[in-house]
């Protein structure tokens, strides 16, 4: 997406998109909260427990960043030829993580029944785990204009899931659980040892399984958006833009 009037269109989906998700994120907390406040149950740990959800984290940072790269492209990036580098990094991170919860979600969540009282605002949840995710695979793809970034990237898109990972775990079992009662509380079922449900082996080694696998494919999502953008993106890091230097002669 290189011409000024299809890149000015993107950005303009791309504020519209994180306001989206802004309103989903707001909706489904008013909900939460009122619904912990009706039926008597704590407030402050069913906000916390909002915020530990890796879906929710995901958003949060999506909707922040997409309105960061709309600023940056309407008051310096119709001129330039890329984001900065800060930029496209957080995008590279943002996409892999809400491309992850598109696909966690819909593989293994979505026919999930909760308990009474804990069902998502539809439209939200639509737009968290689908209409989101898929806008940021979109983007990854046509988002205007694109830095290259080097390998290491992946790194740093893994450093966040694996703080997330073991803050999850260790808060975990120092929780009570709002809506059940008991002494522990989990976001997904596939992190909670006490679930009799997992496959193919239950308590932490099961859950070491699908800690695993997660990781496997935040690294694998990670290492293909930062392919793509080594692949079509210019910058410092693309030896190949950057003009060829005379040699040197002597006076």
């Amino acid at each position: 997406m290189r011409s000024t009037t299809m890149a000015s269109v993107w950005s303009a989906a791309r504020a519209v998109m994180a306001l989206a998700i802004i309103a989903a994120v707001v909706a489904q907390l008013a909900k939460s909260v009122g619904t912990a406040a009706e039926l008597g149950r704590d407030v402050s740990v069913t906000i916390v427990n909002f915020f530990s959800f890796f879906t929710i984290l995901s958003n949060t940072a999506a909707a922040g960043v997409l309105l960061w790269a709309v600023v940056w492209y309407w008051r310096r990036g119709r001129k330039a030829d890329a984001e900065p580098a800060p930029l496209a990094v957080a995008l590279t991170c943002v996409s892999t993580y809400m491309v992850v919860t598109g696909v966690v979600y819909n593989t293994l969540l979505r026919n999930i029944e909760l308990p009474q009282g804990s069902e998502p605002i539809p439209w939200s949840n639509e737009i968290l785990h689908l209409i989101g995710p898929v806008f940021l695979l979109v983007d990854v793809f046509v988002g205007p204009p694109r830095r290259r970034v080097p390998w290491s990237t992946v790194w740093i898109v893994a450093a966040f899931p694996i703080l997330w990972a073991v803050y999850t775990l260790a808060r975990g079992p120092l929780t009570v659980n709002p809506v059940t009662g008991d002494p522990y509380w989990y976001p997904y079922p596939f992190l909670n040892p006490n679930n009799t449900a997992l496959e193919p082996i239950p308590g932490y080694p099961g859950v070491a399984v699908y800690v695993v696998a997660i990781a496997a494919v935040i690294l694998g999502i990670g290492a293909l958006v930062v392919w793509w953008r080594r692949r079509t993106g210019v910058g410092e890091t693309d030896a190949a833009a950057a003009p060829e230097q005379e040699p040197a002669v002597a006076p």
